[in-house]
């Protein structure tokens, strides 16, 4: 078992559940430094006392919280949990709920659940509970010295920890304004644009299957890397033809009856029949 990234309790009724909590990420991107142009040499970060433009060592920095024009009051590591020695320590659930009713905006970063020292039994209760009822845990708890809104749900033999943004952090559709809707609403979709696009929908639906999806650009950087390493420069890529101009309206049928062409054939060969178009119209 590798390290954990936090560990404490969950808090279920009178129930204190021991558990750790594991990061879900399994493999990292590639990573680069930042190098001087003229010789290749590393360039550091360093911390500047603006005051004597001196560099300072890590250990001398502290956190301030500027409570008046230049007046600090210093924050020590241990102040954070001072400060609510519970919710540092603790995973407080606070209601059940459907997994439907969340919203998806809220979402921001899945980890796995393990139980701590004398946690089995609670732990295994927990997810019984959850799958049986098919509720989701929403709790919160402080992570990073920083509380965070989050949800509990089983997955496999584990419980994940899906940490949410709060209502307060993600702006309401209700309230966005980054285009003229009522100018949008005034676009006619004819019955034969919104049926051929239901049909490229169709032929373009597969099965959810995750594990097909990679990160293709991270390999084609890999490639060009290793090929400045072999030559010291990069060969001319293949001219780019799919770039492609906005579709204008007057097209949008005929490039409608291209793609269905394109996506047909594809999915005939599985052997598989498309059903025909649902009558309902999207809102």
């Amino acid at each position: 078992m590798g390290r954990g990234l936090w560990s404490g309790s969950i808090s279920f009724g009178l129930l204190n559940i021991p558990v750790v909590i594991f990061s879900s990420k399994e493999e990292e991107r590639l990573s680069f430094r930042m190098l001087d142009k003229r010789d290749t040499a590393p360039v550091g970060y360093k911390q500047i006392n603006k005051a004597t433009g001196r560099e300072i060592d890590k250990k001398n920095i502290v956190k301030g919280y500027e409570y008046e024009k230049n007046k600090f009051v210093i924050i020590e590591k241990e102040d954070f949990e001072k400060a609510n020695p519970r919710a540092a320590q603790t995973i407080d659930i606070e209601d059940f709920v459907d997994l439907s009713d969340l919203d998806l905006l809220m979402f921001e970063k899945p980890y796995y659940l393990a139980p701590g020292k004398n946690g089995d039994k609670g732990y295994v209760l927990l997810y019984h509970v959850l799958k049986e009822t098919e509720k989701v845990a929403i709790c919160k708890f402080v992570f990073h010295n920083r509380q965070h809104l989050a949800a509990i749900f089983p997955r496999g033999d584990y419980l994940i920890l899906e940490s949410l943004r709060f209502a307060h952090e993600v702006q309401d559709v209700d309230s966005a304004d980054f285009f003229d809707v009522a100018k949008l609403k005034k676009i006619k979709i004819s019955p034969k644009e919104l049926k051929m696009a239901k049909d490229l929908v169709h032929g373009m639906t597969s099965k959810w299957r995750p594990d097909q999806y990679k990160d293709t650009y991270q390999d084609d950087l890999l490639k060009l890397i290793n090929q400045k390493i072999k030559t010291g420069k990069v060969e001319e890529s293949e001219p780019i033809d799919d770039v492609r101009p906005a579709t204008d309206d007057k097209d949008l049928l005929k490039l409608l009856e291209q793609s269905l062409k394109g996506t047909r054939p594809a999915t005939a060969g599985k052997g598989k029949k498309h059903k025909p178009a649902s009558g309902r119209h999207l809102h």
